[in-house]
């Protein structure tokens, strides 16, 4: 029956307007979105290592300094009375875009922190511009598909974002990004048929959702590279491919309540550490359907005040991503009385709940599929999430055993990649840790995907620029540890938990055997907290090891000499290090200059350490200047007995 239009069901979103010659005001919005993601990624890790020097500022200023920035656009309320919103949205959008440009000319420090602070002040007043003249039919999509678009981008990039990069490249990519951005809101017109405060409520919470679960590797990596490396790229493509689906999912799909219970479901599992890949993966095309639940009109009079509940509800919405943020990633400071897995569980029970019940209000029974999914759409996720895992390929390294009985170790606490600047050094690392000729790395403070850190994995970045295979060991969580990267041979590698003693976060010993010129050699990597507890159990793992028996058990085999390094936060004559030297170890770096660790740019006393026992000497041992973290790297050459 050509000529004719069928009439929508009760409570569906309206399609876009016939006589759109393109569906800007969808772009316009995902490219803001993007925008701010990419900035947040900057601003975050900046108020940690710059505004709040990792720890020394106290963390209710840090809290203050953060929000003052998401309050700020709370400003737009009253002054939308005079300003047409249009007129806000465009603002927004050219400070939000000035702001990234800006960003990719700091070269960190303080100017990168409130570069990067401005412009998430200035995403959220283009929200809410957004929120108050983008027509409903484009909205469940354009955020949703904004959240796609960065997560895609930050895969095909390896993870380290345009910001984080030097080169002409990086600034043709951003301007163009920008430009592209800013033409889609010219040409974006204003309607009268805003979406519901619902959905808008909601972004901010699947910002927090999509940074913690959807839009990183680390929660698809294992522990051993040789494992991980076949299936890295097949984890990218998948979790891309769910992202785009999410954001079909929020265009065409309304599931009614099931799809809270499924995000819900999936965010408790994923937190509980059981089965984490599947439930995430149906969790991620889950939110789409919230998306687009909660954009189901209401059937409410189009007018100021609708507008202006919804341009409020975008703000509010980005307060429960701050909060959220700053109550999960404290609790590996500070006690807060409750397990900090329920922030991102209740998140989703809030998504879920504010998704639920603003269907029920759009009539979701009687609403149905919006829409199918055109299936060049379907062949565009495809060959999108193919595309982003090709990218992302890494071949295996191969094992380069020594012929000789002497080896180079390097044991470095890198802080996340952060460097004194602020600045995210991880290809930096690589390069300078490869002119040292390393056999064997041992890395504290390593992050695989942290939201509060930018969402990268610093190994995977920095294997890849040694071209050395990892073994990882998580102490705060899965995601945050210490791991050791070599190319020769192992014979066995494990992980002890220490206790916490009291203590918030969390700590390993990470235990490998190597095949150093045909002889065994066992090391030990840690990061030791606070609490003088955890120097025994270390002590004791060691001499284990050094019995031939493997950490976890007690036995005896054939003795082997034992490395203990990395950073231990105790000087060489503090109390704890006579606990480790009852184990059977000497200091041979005292010998060796004694050079000192901490702080990097001006480094007065030595917390970082490599310990060795009999059967081994240090021929040589140097602390390097360089400014790629807080704390200054070790560089031991030993030789076996």
């Amino acid at each position: 029956m050509t000529g004719t239009t069928a009439e929508p069901r009760p409570g569906s979103r309206p399609g876009p307007p016939a006589d759109a010659p393109a569906p800007w005001p969808l772009v316009a919005l995902a490219g803001g979105v993007l925008l701010l993601f990419d900035t947040l990624r900057v601003f975050l890790p900046s108020l940690i290592t710059l505004y709040g020097r990792a720890g020394e500022t106290p963390p209710e200023r840090m809290g203050l300094f953060a929000a003052l920035w998401f309050a700020l656009p709370f400003a737009a309320v009253p002054l939308s009375r005079v300003v047409p919103p249009r007129l806000l949205r465009v603002a927004g959008a050219t400070l939000l875009a000035a702001a990234r440009i800006a960003l990719q000319a700091t070269d960190g420090g303080t100017p990168q922190l409130l570069v990067a602070a401005a412009g998430v002040t200035a995403g959220l007043v283009f929200l809410y511009g957004a929120a108050r003249t983008t027509a409903a039919a484009w909205v469940p999509a354009g955020l949703t598909g904004g959240l796609a678009a960065s997560v895609a981008v930050h895969f095909a990039l390896g993870q380290m974002d345009l910001a984080w990069r030097d080169g002409p490249l990086p600034w043709l990519a951003v301007l163009a990004l920008c430009a592209a951005f800013l033409w889609s809101v010219r040409l974006s017109q204003a309607p009268a048929d805003p979406a519901p405060a619902a959905v808008w409520f909601l972004f901010g919470p699947m910002l927090l959702l999509t940074g913690m679960y959807f839009g990183q590797a680390g929660l698809l990596s294992v522990e051993d590279h040789q494992i991980a490396a076949p299936l890295a790229a097949l984890g990218v493509a998948v979790r891309v491919a769910a992202m785009i689906g999410a954001a079909l999912c929020a265009w065409t799909v309304v599931w009614g309540p099931m799809a809270g219970i499924f995000l819900v479901l999936g965010i408790a599992i994923e937190q509980a550490g059981s089965f984490p890949v599947l439930p995430v993966l149906v969790a991620t095309v889950a939110l789409g359907a919230c998306a687009g639940l909660a954009g189901l009109p209401h059937g409410e009079a189009d007018g100021p005040r609708r507008t202006s509940r919804a341009g409020g509800a975008v703000l509010a919405g980005m307060l429960v991503f701050l909060v959220a943020v700053f109550l999960y990633y404290a609790a590996y400071d500070a006690d807060l009385g409750f397990p900090n897995g329920l922030v991102p569980v209740a998140v989703a029970v809030l998504v879920a709940g504010a998704a639920w019940a603003g269907g029920s209000r759009g009539r979701w029974r009687g609403a149905g599929p919006l829409r199918a999914a055109p299936r060049r759409w379907k062949r565009a996720t495809l060959a999108a999430a193919l595309l982003t895992g090709l990218l992302t390929w890494q071949p295996l390294p191969a094992e380069r055993p020594v012929p000789g009985p002497e080896f180079t170790l390097i044991a470095y606490n890198i802080r996340m990649g952060y460097g004194l600047g602020g600045r995210l050094d991880l290809d930096r690392i690589a390069a300078w840790a490869r002119t040292r000729h390393p056999d064997v790395v041992l890395l504290s403070e390593v992050d695989r995907g942290w939201l509060l850190n930018g969402g990268h994995d610093d190994l995977a970045r920095i294997a890849r620029g040694l071209g050395m295979g990892y073994h990882f060991a998580w102490a705060a969580d899965r995601l945050w540890g210490d791991a050791v990267l070599t190319d020769l041979p192992v014979a066995r590698v494990e992980s002890a938990r220490l206790g916490r003693h009291g203590y918030p976060t969390g700590a390993q010993a990470q235990s490998i055997v190597l095949d150093v010129g045909g002889r065994r050699v066992g090391i030990v990597n840690t990061h030791l907290q606070s609490p003088p507890g955890q120097a025994p159990e270390v002590a004791a793992i060691v001499r284990r090891l050094r019995a031939g028996a493997p950490p976890s058990e007690v036995g005896v085999g054939d003795p082997i000499p034992v490395v203990l390094a990395g950073d231990l936060n105790t000087t060489p004559d503090e109390p704890a290090m006579r606990v480790l030297e009852a184990a059977g170890l000497t200091d041979p770096l005292r010998a060796l200059g004694d050079p000192p660790t901490s702080p990097a740019d001006r480094p007065v006393r030595r917390i970082d350490h490599v310990l060795i026992s009999p059967g081994l000497t240090a021929v040589s041992a140097d602390a390097p200047r360089v400014p790629y973290s807080d704390h200054l790297p070790l560089v031991v050459r030993l030789r076996v007995a």
